[in-house]
């Protein structure tokens, strides 16, 4: 085996077959120390002990694909949006709970709006009493930084205002509260009956977070009535 004089690393001469020969050994080692094998939607990982091509094996990870959506992406298959439309017709008011790390309810949101619905969003934190905020003239106090007058001022009702403003062509107005889940039963209640006060009215209210999309009717979750019933 030779070496050449003129190749020299940092502490003095290299020999330039046992480079080219140990980066061989490295990648014949790597390419055999995983293993990929997939079969009925799991991969599974196979690594030798001490990261050789031993006899002896061990599982590092293991990755469960459930579904299409696993592959292509949930966001994108929207396989229930007919029923998701029929059940905001038919219910007039639901209660969502979309996944964790959010956006996956504007999916939804944009198919109301291609079907001429308008929007009101509003968080149940700052709403006050609902019945009062949307279908009264309610009084609102402004901030006075303790160096001003305390003032009261009067605004339209939130509902009302926005359906006297809609154009001829609109289909409704969707009234979308975010984190509906600290309102308590009889507000939620109020809720479910607010598209029977007001027919044009449809309610979508965020009562909480799943692993996937889903809804029920507001009226279940508020218990006026049983899930059989709904």
């Amino acid at each position: 085996m030779s070496c050449s004089g003129g190749s020299l690393g940092y502490g003095g001469a290299t020999c330039l077959s046992n480079v080219h020969h140990t980066k061989k050994v490295q990648q014949q080692s790597l390419r055999s120390s995983l293993i990929g094998r997939k079969s009925g939607g799991v991969m599974k990982c196979w690594r030798g002990k001490n990261g050789n091509n031993s006899k002896s094996w061990k599982r590092v990870g293991v990755v469960q694909c459930r579904g299409i959506g696993d592959f292509v992406g949930g966001d994108l298959i929207w396989l229930d949006i007919d029923r998701w439309l029929s059940d905001v017709e038919e219910h007039k008011a639901l209660a969502i709970y979309p996944p964790h790390e959010g956006g996956y309810e504007g999916r939804y949101l944009s198919r109301l709006i291609r079907q001429g619905y308008y929007f009101l969003d509003l968080s149940a934190r700052g709403l006050g009493d609902p019945e009062t905020t949307l279908t009264k003239i309610h009084p609102v106090c402004p901030a006075h930084v303790g160096k001003q007058p305390i003032a009261r001022w009067y605004y339209p009702p939130e509902v009302d205002f926005r359906l006297e403003s809609l154009p001829p062509n609109a289909k409704g107005l969707v009234v979308w509260i975010l984190e509906a889940k600290v309102l308590s039963k009889a507000e939620l209640q109020f809720l479910a009956l607010l598209p029977t006060l007001r027919p044009n009215v449809r309610v979508i209210a965020e009562c909480g977070n799943w692993r996937k999309f889903m809804w029920k009717p507001l009226k279940e979750i508020a218990g006026l009535t049983s899930s059989e019933e709904a």
